[in-house]
């Protein structure tokens, strides 16, 4: 897409009945493609698609899994059991350099947007750390402070390959006046403990950033929504085999729309959707396009949800069940500096 104003728009901005409008905070889901091997490209793609949301009314943005740096969805990185080859490495080579360093230019880039367009931010990067890459999300308030960042605990497939491991340091859920917000990237949704763990913290705002577009993604979104009476917000990427750089290696043939569509052929369908504590779709999902999934969401669905259900609250069994979550940094490598002997003072 050559600009923001060719892109579709799924909305749902209907007020709840009776509810003063405090309790109501409209919420924008960016479905798009990273500009692959180009940050800048990307940062000014996003700066246009977060002021476009912001035009809207919205006070949230929330941008897919890794949308700065690119997932890498279909790469090989010439990797096999017992091979290695110079072809990978190269690979590998540029997709470090559009990763971002947190904190860093980038991160300071993408602060000021959030300022001047006066919202909370959620945005999908890859994190490097020296030579080590990272999925993350990272979080921003509306007054243009970094607030910090969740790392993917676990990467997926042959994603373990490609970035680190996430630990419990960066799991955060941040109190804000649009509820409190918290993620988990891709098939973390599908761990359960990590689960809970956001629930303890109180998270109202569940983001989902994914590369996941499947039907069946579809349903745990509800079921998290359901079982954690909370709004969740998935975003995902939509590709089409034009986005990605041209490379003999890359396979994308498994996805069902791909077969002889040259360079409209579908890499990633999308569906990014929003979903109320109580079960309801609000907008999307959407698999047909780029676009802005937006909605208004309701706080006070939040409470009406956990009347029946408050799964860290009165449906819990701690006499039963407990989890315990170790929120320690886990460092490679500790040192412990020396401490200098201090010698006597000579008598007076």
């Amino acid at each position: 897409m050559s600009g923001t104003e060719e892109m579709s728009s799924v909305k749902n901005t209907t007020a709840a009945n009776g509810v003063p409008p405090s309790s109501i905070v409209r919420a924008s889901i960016v479905q798009a493609s990273t500009v692959y091997n180009n940050t800048p490209a990307t940062l000014e793609k996003a700066e246009k698609l977060i002021a476009e949301a912001a035009s809207n009314g919205s006070k949230l943005v929330v941008f897919p899994e890794a949308f700065i740096g690119g997932y890498p969805r279909g790469f090989r990185f010439g990797i096999a059991v017992g091979v290695h080859n110079d072809d990978g490495r190269d690979e590998f080579r540029k997709y470090h350099a559009s990763a971002i360093h947190v904190p860093g230019p980038e991160v300071e880039k993408l602060a000021e947007l959030a300022k001047k367009n006066n919202v909370y931010l959620v945005m999908g990067a890859i994190e490097k750390d020296g030579y080590t890459l990272y999925c993350t999300a990272l979080f921003f308030s509306s007054q243009g402070r970094f607030l910090g960042k969740h790392r993917k605990l676990m990467p997926t497939s042959l994603e373990r390959c490609i970035w680190g491991y996430g630990d419990g340091s960066t799991i955060p859920v941040y109190d804000t006046p649009h509820g409190k917000l918290g993620a988990a990237i891709c098939w973390e949704n599908r761990m359960p403990l990590y689960r809970t763990a956001l629930y303890a913290k109180g998270i109202e705002i569940y983001c989902a950033p994914t590369a996941d577009f499947s039907l069946e993604w579809q349903s745990s979104m509800v079921h998290i929504a359901l079982e954690g009476g909370c709004f969740v917000l998935s975003a995902c990427q939509f590709c089409q085999r034009k986005d990605f750089p041209e490379h003999p290696d890359y396979l994308f043939t498994d996805h069902p729309n791909y077969d002889n569509h040259g360079d409209d052929a579908m890499v990633s369908q999308g569906g990014s959707v929003i979903i109320s504590p109580l079960g309801k779709v609000l907008a999307g999902p959407n698999f047909e396009s780029e676009g802005l999934i937006t909605a208004d969401l309701d706080l006070g669905d939040i409470a009406r949800a956990k009347l029946y259900f408050d799964v860290v609250g009165h449906y819990s069994k701690p006499e039963v069940f407990n989890l315990t979550v170790n929120e320690q940094p886990k460092k490679p490598v500790t040192f412990v500096s020396k401490l200098e002997k201090v010698e006597d003072e000579p008598d007076k």
